[in-house]
């Protein structure tokens, strides 16, 4: 994929400043710094121990801007947020991607977790995707509420899918929406409020 849109500034909801740009394989040390950072709540459901030196590892090796596309939002050198597209290259699924986003405490409900994910809805128009996809547990009323704001609707419910850290089990939540309506959703709303994803 050819590296285009970033790095890119970006003004936050209060007047923050921070820098869109994609992630490289030498912020692992940053980006392991960010997740140990996040409250435990905030973690509950991450699909991975993404404090784990080795987890890190694994993550970074893996980014090749072509099937995994991380983007990271840094604030005087920090990393306080990320995101990351999937998709595959062969097969039924060829044109959807996954997207994940992850915002530091202190910079929720000010517009990051919205410019992130418009950042890769660009990217998947980018490389020609169709559709995205998104992962919500059921007690994230808040996300669900977000995400249906950007356009994605309830497509699917896996019971007792998940468990958190804790070992509790909880339905799993899969939204999706057409990128091309993400994209407008994201451009008619920019200005609103998203209280979760952000």
């Amino acid at each position: 994929m050819k590296l285009t849109d970033y790095p890119k500034a970006v003004t936050l909801r209060d007047g923050t400043k921070v820098t869109l740009r994609y992630l490289k394989r030498e912020d692992g040390p940053a980006l392991l710094e960010f997740f140990r950072g996040l409250p435990e709540e905030d973690r509950l459901f991450l699909r991975d121990d993404v404090t784990k030196p080795e987890f890190m590892e694994s993550f970074i090796e893996k980014i090749d801007y072509d099937t995994m596309v991380p983007i990271c939002a840094e604030h005087n050198g920090t990393i306080v947020g990320n995101a990351t597209l999937y998709r595959t290259r062969h097969g039924w699924t060829v044109h959807v991607a996954q997207i994940r986003v992850v915002v530091a405490r202190t910079f929720q409900r000010n517009g990051l977790g919205t410019e992130l994910a418009r950042g890769l809805a660009r990217i998947s128009i980018n490389m020609g995707l169709d559709k995205m996809i998104a992962q919500v547990v059921d007690n994230q009323v808040a996300a669900q509420r977000a995400f249906e704001k950007l356009g994605f609707h309830k497509e699917a419910v896996l019971k007792n899918h998940v468990k958190d850290i804790f070992g509790r089990r909880h339905d799993l939540i899969i939204m999706s929406n057409d990128v091309s309506h993400i994209w407008e959703a994201m451009e008619s709303m920019a200005a609103s409020y998203l209280p979760a994803m952000e």
